[in-house]
């Protein structure tokens, strides 16, 4: 859930709540696993061998798997994988992200808006062999209309469906309680009725034990060990054509520096999250790429608003003085985003102002005038003091209880930035005279849901259709019962926001849904419960003598990895293939190396209606 980084984008920033069915065709033995140290592995020397690069890529990931089943993983890292092992109906075209066909050959709607008719491509199979079809899309959409588990991750895309049928294998039939804005892009991976209908608990399925998984996108899962490793193979099956690596490789690292040496010996073929000293430091590494390119994540501090359910219990130890606007805006008038860019980031990044990036431009929103809180802390001191919030004889700001400020902050302990901002925060609330404990733990997800924090760091990646990152921050994404797990970021229940994600989500005119998005965006900026640093760049590196080709998303600049789509790993090429080949090899790389200057150019994607979202660092993506 969390950066919960929660993250990312989230997640990510990136965080998000933590959560596989015999296939024919592949077995065990068909595994190619590359030992590190074998002829086949890299080369000591930071080289690699032509068989190694040709047989597997593998990609560093620094954030744990919360959940195989498409219908529990918020994560960045797990959503990512599902889009590659899964057709959604539509998909986002790799250039600028505009709705393309995905599972659903084309789709129109009644004159009322209100019936959606899509036609099933008659040419995508599962990889047990049996047709995928429009009963496979109905059953996944009526499973997560009828039962809450099975709506955990994605719930709110279909909340608003009134019934949903399959007429004919090719004819998919949604009808709707009242207009949404999102039909075109309804981001739920859409899985085999044969395979999922005899799963009994939704809320306990991981997904996790059988293998191969049954599925209709490019790769198919293989094996899995948590926090350790994900391994795919190929679908030979896929409509669109089969991926050109033997094997592609998710493994699991702790520490970055680990995954940047591995990088560098030529054991993996792909890093992202790099920090900015590791990213400078691999531009001088021979066969190594770096990407840096505007990212579609937001990093942002978030404050735990009183965390409670919808049966109306409240829950957690939030400290009850983050109730109070006054101290919130205090808080973020004494931080400096300037500084926070320059020297966390080192430049790779843009100063935090609105919920969406900047590289979605028709919805990027920014305060202005007196409603933005500028670094100020003069201004922070006069807020605290109007506020009844004194100093006392030791400098401490007390509370109305009596009791000293001191605030908690979750940090992730696998997050370098979340460290150093976590150290200015200290130096900057302390002149204010309020303390700050900052708690770096690996799994930050448990202390988040269980609403035991003051601040965290969050953030999530953010999808051009912007409906999943703003349903998170709505009254009805609350978990049920203190018990239960909902889909809510930071437990935020605000009803002006709600009727204004109401209003979005019916708003067919793209300007006009735009406009309600940014009024969304500036309430939530007002309430304070959630403050936007900075958005990062996507500063990722790969090994050329592994990968001759991969596409970045949008391909002018854009990311690798975390994309809205499969089409990084589907497209990459083994470099010994590039090499051999007559074409031109350079075509689809789409790579932008720019260590040292800050990314400033906006990426206009012109979002049109009906493009899709996610995914949060830990993102949550």
């Amino acid at each position: 859930m969390v950066m919960v980084t929660k993250v990312p984008p989230r997640s990510p920033a990136v965080r998000g709540p933590v959560r596989l069915l015999l296939a024919a065709g592949v077995t065990a033995a068909s595994l190619v696993a590359v030992a590190p140290g074998s002829a086949q592995a890299a080369r000591a020397d930071g080289g690699s061998s032509a068989s190694a690069a040709e047989s597997t890529l593998t990609v560093a990931i620094a954030q744990s798997v919360d959940s195989l089943s498409p219908f529990l993983a918020q994560k960045l890292v797990s959503t990512s994988i599902h889009r590659l092992t899964y057709e959604y109906l539509t998909n986002y075209d790799v250039k600028d992200a505009h709705t393309v066909p995905g599972l659903a050959t084309a789709w129109k709607s009644s004159p009322d808006k209100l019936t959606w008719t899509y036609t099933i491509r008659k040419d995508s199979m599962w990889s047990d062999g049996q047709q995928a079809t429009a009963e496979d899309a109905a059953w996944t959409f009526n499973k997560m209309m009828t039962d809450p588990n099975a709506a955990t991750a994605n719930g709110n895309f279909t909340a608003n469906f009134k019934k949903v049928t399959a007429p004919d294998p090719e004819t998919l039939v949604v009808e709707l309680k009242k207009p949404q804005a999102t039909m075109t892009a309804l981001d739920v991976p859409i899985v085999p009725k044969h395979i999922w209908e005899k799963v009994g608990d939704f809320s306990k399925f991981n997904n996790d034990q059988q293998f191969p998984i049954v599925g209709n996108g490019p790769f198919i899962i293989t094996d899995f060990k948590v926090d350790q490793y994900i391994k795919l193979k190929p679908n030979k099956k896929f409509w669109r054509g089969a991926p050109k690596f033997e094997q592609l490789v998710f493994k699991y690292y702790k520490d970055t520096d680990a995954a940047v040496a591995a990088l560098q010996k030529g054991e993996v073929s792909f890093v992202p999250n790099l920090t900015p000293a590791q990213a400078a430091a691999l531009t001088t590494q021979k066969n190594i790429k770096v990407n840096d390119a505007p990212g579609r994540r937001f990093y942002a501090l978030a404050t735990n608003p009183g965390a409670r359910a919808k049966d109306g219990k409240s829950f957690g130890d939030g400290n009850p003085a983050l109730l109070d606007p006054e101290v919130r805006k205090a808080l973020f008038l004494a931080v400096d985003r300037t500084t926070l860019v320059e020297r966390v980031f080192q430049k790779h990044a843009v100063e935090g102002e609105g919920y969406i990036p900047p590289r979605f431009s028709s919805y990027f929103w920014k305060p202005s005038g007196d409603r933005k809180l500028a670094y100020d802390p003069a201004r922070a001191e006069q807020v605290l003091d109007a506020a009844g919030y004194k100093k006392n004889g030791d400098g401490k700001r007390v509370g109305k209880d009596g009791k000293p400020l001191d605030f908690r902050i979750l940090c992730h302990a696998t997050e370098p930035n979340d460290k150093a901002a976590a150290k200015y925060l200290q130096e900057w609330w302390g002149k204010l005279g309020i303390g700050l404990k900052v708690d770096c733990l690996d799994n930050v997800s448990d202390p988040w849901l269980k609403g035991e924090y003051d601040l965290a760091f969050d953030g999530w990646s953010v999808n051009p259709d912007p409906d999943y990152v703003l349903s998170i921050h709505t009254c009805g994404a609350l978990p049920a019962t203190p018990k239960d797990t909902g889909a809510t970021d930071n437990f935020i229940c605000d009803p002006k926001f709600d009727e204004l994600y109401a209003r979005q989500a019916v708003e067919y005119d793209p300007a006009a849904r735009a406009g309600i998005v940014k009024e969304m965006q500036s309430r939530l900026y007002d309430t304070g419960y959630m403050n936007v640093l900075a958005y990062p760049n996507a500063l990722e590196a790969y090994r050329t003598d592994q990968i001759g080709s991969i596409k970045t998303m949008p391909e002018a600049a854009g990311n690798l990895f975390g994309q809205d789509g499969y089409w990084s790993w589907w497209s990459a090429v083994p470099a010994a293939q590039t090499a051999n080949d007559s074409g031109d090899q350079s075509s689809g790389t789409g790579v932008i190396i720019g260590i040292g200057a800050a990314v400033v150019v906006v990426v206009g994607i012109g979002i049109a209606l009906g493009m899709r979202r996610r995914t949060t660092a830990d993102d949550r993506e």
